[in-house]
């Protein structure tokens, strides 16, 4: 789950973007205007911006250019606009913008910029989240190699959670239609776990329809609130 900031001075356009991204599982924070966005970056810190470029009071390429001068621009943020030039969204990426996004935005397109904007971000995140390690903080430990001999003790490796059902075994012993429903629950569930919740990208992965794919799950008594992001 991500916060997410979407500043645009079009209704419409506010509306639906909130829809698909609180769907998604994101918190998602609205803003008509350059005023109500500065306002809304000092108070939720968003870990991604989707910003409007014509705006009536300032544009979005004066109001990212102004975080970036005042080194607010701490977040990726990907501009959008309908009329646009090629010069306007090379200027947009030159002062700091993740990714230009032409209206009308299909999902498709909207999905894959937000998902790699915030990847960048948790990417960023987990570095400077590392701490250098020098020689002077190496753990050590007594060998018998020789006297006195120290050597780097190595590092404890976690194994990796590859979520629910990635190993699952089936009872065979069952009527095929049991059997079956045991093997779809258990395909969906992994599907749910790996898109973290998101019922789009699990339809375009699975090949459903998502009407069929909501009524699908509902029948094989799938916990939907599993695979949300933040309850996974």
């Amino acid at each position: 789950m991500a916060n997410i900031l979407v500043v645009d001075d079009e209704l419409g356009i506010r509306d639906l973007l909130f829809e698909i991204l609180n769907d998604e599982g994101h918190n998602v924070e609205l803003a008509e205007n350059a005023a109500e966005a500065r306002a809304a970056r000092q108070r939720a810190r968003p870990d991604l911006v989707l910003l409007d470029i014509w705006m009536p009071d300032t544009d979005g390429v004066t109001l990212l250019k102004e975080w970036s001068t005042a080194g607010l621009l701490s977040m990726p943020v990907i501009m959008m606009s309908g009329h646009a030039t090629i010069d306007t969204a090379v200027d947009a990426t030159r002062i700091g913008a993740f990714a230009f996004l032409e209206k009308p935005i299909t999902l498709q397109k909207l999905l894959k910029a937000v998902e790699q904007g915030l990847a960048r971000e948790n990417a960023r995140r987990a570095a400077a989240s590392v701490v250098p390690t020098t020689a002077n903080n190496l753990p050590t430990v007594v060998t018998t190699m020789g006297e006195n001999s120290l050597v780097p003790a190595a590092p404890q490796i976690s194994p990796v959670d590859t979520g629910p059902q990635a190993m699952q075994s089936f009872d065979l012993d069952r009527p095929l239609r049991d059997a079956r429903d045991g093997f779809e629950k258990a395909y969906f569930e992994f599907h749910l776990a790996m898109e973290n919740g998101s019922m789009t990208r699990v339809a375009e992965k699975t090949g459903l329809e998502r009407t069929h794919l909501y009524r699908k799950l509902k029948q094989l008594g799938v916990d939907l609130s599993r695979g949300r992001r933040g309850t996974v």
